[in-house]
């Protein structure tokens, strides 16, 4: 379960400081909205098979549920906090918490995959327009002291969600809640979001940030269609027969791509505010760090559903058995998070090495386990996962603070917000590119002849390499980054 990385941009904003009964209330509304948006970005691995099953939905459908969600929040995320710069973060982000709800019970009420995927799509929007007025609320909310817990707590809903993610998912797809089965993953966030909206509406104050905050909704179009262009041919390749027309679709992502970047060096030159100034591509560690954090999300976005569909269709575990065996993943990256943020200004550079090191050694373990072709038992399996977790907690959480300490202090939320979107996009080409390679050798094997076991195990060792590979590479460009997380930029 990848530990994000968020970040909002923003500078002065209008509110009154909270404190008391007050300021826990508002603080508990927005951790919990934080909390359920995470969650249900890994929560639906561990589900994936059940939903197969009842709905059938495919393969590429599999791949979408993921990968449209991720994609969606990258896209909001782009727009979101300036959104509610203009416009008020309270009234945006009960506005996004509100669609998540509807989109969480849209979810829950899908009666095929099209329309899971859709509200899939929806509810990404809808946290992606939430999630930057967290930052936001904190920042113009609370005391400097306050603050500071605030931004702990924070750290720490992030380390309870990717624990709660698998373990939650297998329990309330095992318990067949009123019969409603694997929908009682999206029908948990209905009550909680709802006793969120009354909260955040009664306790909430309002801020924004004086002045024109314009939004360049073109360039955010422009981006988002890039990204569709790129990953819809990719993730239905196979189901379409991988046409012509299909590559064509693929290759227009590249000038579409070109088009945002000629409109925000035009939005630059006008002295207007971009999405994102193309003379940040220049920085070394800005670039260095947006390559790292696309090739290291990458590997980690498919990871745990191709591990369900593996644990679950091929050694045969129910859901809440591959939630326990996850489980040490969460708790490994628990445990190094801290010690990640900790020293992130002594050593950040070093340490966000050592943890895509740790991370590609966690894999070749875990393909010598699975190349093995037995059904590996708990233990085995526990092993390399609390190893990867380790990795993870080492890199995640200090990531953008280490690639920012690089980049101009005017420009670090607008390159906070472009590193996070960048994370949203890794993890959805992660799900495409994989998530392609894996069913392609699964469908090979079982032409062959091989068993449930074998089959979906040669399938998750196909991948392994991959992962390992992009976990060096990532490392590798990490060299690019500043040493510490408070290094000035030179």
């Amino acid at each position: 379960m990848p530990t994000s990385t968020r970040s909002s941009g923003g500078g002065p904003a209008t509110s009154a400081l909270l404190s008391g009964r007050t300021a826990v209330v508002v603080l508990a509304v927005i951790l919990i909205a934080d909390f359920m948006e995470l969650l249900d970005a890994t929560i639906v691995s561990v589900a994936a098979p059940a939903i197969a099953q009842d709905l059938g939905a495919g393969e590429a459908a599999l791949q979408w549920v993921l990968a449209g969600y991720t994609l969606a929040v990258g896209a909001g995320l782009i727009t979101g906090g300036r959104i509610g710069d203009q416009f008020g973060r309270r009234r945006v982000f009960l506005l996004g918490l509100a669609a998540f709800t509807l989109a969480s019970a849209g979810c829950g009420l899908a009666p095929n995959p099209g329309v899971l995927v859709a509200t899939r799509v929806v509810q990404g929007l809808a946290g992606g327009l939430m999630i930057p007025q967290v930052f936001g609320i904190i920042r113009a909310s609370f005391e400097p002291a306050a603050r500071a817990k605030a931004l702990g707590a924070y750290g720490a809903v992030l380390g309870l969600a990717s624990v709660a993610g698998p373990l939650l998912g297998g329990v309330l797809v095992e318990a067949d809640l009123f019969g409603l089965g694997w929908r009682a993953i999206f029908w948990v966030n209905v009550p909680i979001a709802i006793v969120g909206l009354v909260l955040g509406a009664r306790f909430m104050p309002e801020s924004r940030v004086p002045g024109d905050t314009r939004l360049d909704l073109p360039g955010a179009a422009l981006a988002a269609a890039s990204a569709v262009l790129l990953l819809l041919p990719l993730v239905q390749g196979r189901d379409w027969g991988w046409p012509w027309w299909g590559f064509v679709i693929l290759a227009l992502s590249v000038p579409v791509a070109a088009l945002f970047l000629v409109r925000q060096r035009r939005l630059v030159a006008r002295g207007e505010q971009p999405i994102l100034d193309p003379a940040l591509l220049r920085v070394r560690a800005f670039a260095g760090g947006l390559s790292a954090s696309l090739l290291f999300f990458g590997a980690l976005g498919s990871y745990f559903l191709l591990l369900s569909l593996y644990l679950q269709l091929g050694t045969g575990r129910t859901a809440l058995e591959t939630g326990l065996v996850i489980l040490p993943y969460a708790i490994g990256s628990i445990i190094t998070s801290g010690i990640g943020v900790q020293f992130a200004d002594r050593a950040g550079r070093a340490l966000l090495m050592s943890g895509a090191l740790v991370l590609a050694a966690s894999q070749v373990v875990l393909l010598l386990v699975v190349r093995d072709g037995a059904a590996p038992s708990y233990w085995t399996l526990a092993a390399p996962l609390f190893l990867g977790g380790l990795g993870l907690g080492l890199t995640a959480p200090s990531l953008i603070n280490v690639v920012l300490a690089g980049v101009p202090a005017k420009d670090a939320g607008a390159a906070g917000g472009v590193l996070t979107t960048v994370t949203q996009v890794g993890n959805a080409l992660g799900v495409a590119v994989l998530g392609v390679a894996f069913f392609t050798r699964l469908a090979g094997s079982f032409s062959e002849g091989a068993t449930s076991l074998l089959a979906y195990g040669d399938a998750f060792a196909t991948i392994l390499p991959w992962q390992i590979a992009c976990y060096l590479a990532a490392a590798a460009l990490m060299l690019l980054l500043p040493r510490r997380a408070n290094a000035p930029h030179e």
